[in-house]
């Protein structure tokens, strides 16, 4: 039996297993990436990537997307042009209980510290 060939579009992304503490807590150890996930958990659904008006330029954007989605952090997947992006929530709080929304209420915190909330 063959298996289903897969896209040039398909997006790699790491097995709920194979997710690592180590991984997530670098990944958002990046304010541009922990800004990213903080509008992904505040979206009621997934947001493309021209939605998210970083100050960086497109290509530094793309990489922090592909570490967060390395990392198993988000998932990114496209519908008809649009990269689609949303958090892992579930994997997440699977794996590791609490550990995102303490995380995000810390960046939380600390936004509101610097006056940038």
């Amino acid at each position: 039996m063959t298996s289903p060939a897969v896209s040039a579009r398909d997006l790699p992304h790491p097995a709920r297993e194979e997710i690592r503490l180590e991984g997530i807590l670098h990944a958002l150890s990046d304010p541009m990436r922990l800004r990213i996930v903080r509008e992904l958990a505040a979206a009621s659904d997934e947001l493309t990537c021209s939605y998210f008006d970083l100050p960086i330029t497109k290509s530094t954007t793309t990489h922090h997307f592909r570490v967060l989605r390395e990392a198993g952090v988000i998932q990114q997947i496209y519908r008809g042009t649009a990269k689609m992006n949303g958090l892992r929530r579930d994997d997440l709080d699977g794996l590791f209980p609490g550990l995102l929304d303490a995380l995000l209420d810390a960046a939380a915190r600390q936004a509101v510290r610097a006056g940038s909330a």
